[in-house]
């Protein structure tokens, strides 16, 4: 019998999410055909591809909004699959969306609370009766809310309802109410939609400054391609349900099967 050696057992312990086989049909369109990857602690991987690649349809699956028909996921050594929906914020992973899902008359405060709702574990008995345990676990909410709202740069903009908000606020917005949860895995799905070019190098180092601060692991679905490969340790490239490329973001860019689904033909 063959024991793993000490680095070989370092480096599953790095993997923080493993994606195998995974496959998802509507009817008789597949939108996920055997895709496999992985994630390692602190890095951020960018996931890319053209419209309808199945990029959303892999996010729904790891939110598990969408049960996979094949394959398996592990995070952080936990089968996901096994998983139901409602505890996936508290397994660690939090999520921002492509059309932005807040509660539009709840302030901008009160909606970054709300995330904070699956690491509360008072009852309605000590809520019922205001007990201390109570009164620490709402201070310890509100702290943690108004530093993500600073740090988002959102304080000033606490007590606006979000309905009142731009779209690239609002992601701001959602960017903070998954943050305050403590997630191990943050999934963004196109943060830079309906951002100018400035906003957008805002976001670059914003999504740094998570990283660093929040020692967060950040998996990336954009179409803003220069965004990707300036903030991405790893890219994985996506063409009609398949994985076509998996690397370093120069590795990536420069492959041709990459190439010819983004341009339908290999530069010279």
């Amino acid at each position: 019998m063959t024991t793993p050696s000490a680095s070989t057992t370092a480096a599953a312990d790095d993997v923080l999410l493993r994606v195998s086989g995974l496959g998802v049909r509507f009817g008789g369109i597949v939108a996920l055909d055997g895709i496999s990857f992985e994630v390692r602690r602190g890095q951020i991987c960018g996931l890319i591809g053209p419209n309808g690649a199945g990029k959303t349809t892999l996010f729904n699956c790891l939110s598990r909004i969408y049960t996979p028909a094949a394959g398996a996921i592990v995070f952080d050594g936990v089968d996901l699959l096994a998983q139901p929906q409602h505890a996936i914020a508290a397994a660690g992973i939090g999520r921002t969306f492509q059309n932005v899902a807040l509660f539009p008359a709840m302030t901008v405060r009160e909606n970054v609370m709300v995330g904070r709702h699956c690491r509360t574990g008072t009852g309605y008995l000590a809520n019922a009766f205001r007990l201390p345990s109570v009164r620490r676990e709402e201070a310890e909410v509100r702290e943690r809310t108004e530093r993500l709202l600073a740090l988002l740069d959102l304080s000033a903009l606490a007590e606006t309802p979000v309905k009142n908000l731009s779209f690239g606020t609002r992601k701001r917005v959602e960017m903070a109410r998954a943050l305050v949860a403590d997630p191990k895995l943050l999934l963004l799905d196109e943060p830079a939609a309906g951002l100018n070019h400035e906003e957008v190098d805002g976001l670059r180092q914003l999504i740094l400054d998570v990283r660093e601060r929040f020692h967060v692991t950040v998996l990336l679905v954009e179409h803003h391609l220069n965004l990707v490969m300036r903030v991405s340790d790893q890219v994985v490239a996506m063409n009609f349900g398949r994985k076509i490329a998996d690397g370093p973001p120069a590795q990536v860019q420069a492959d041709p099967e990459v190439v010819r689904a983004y341009l339908g033909t290999e530069t010279a």
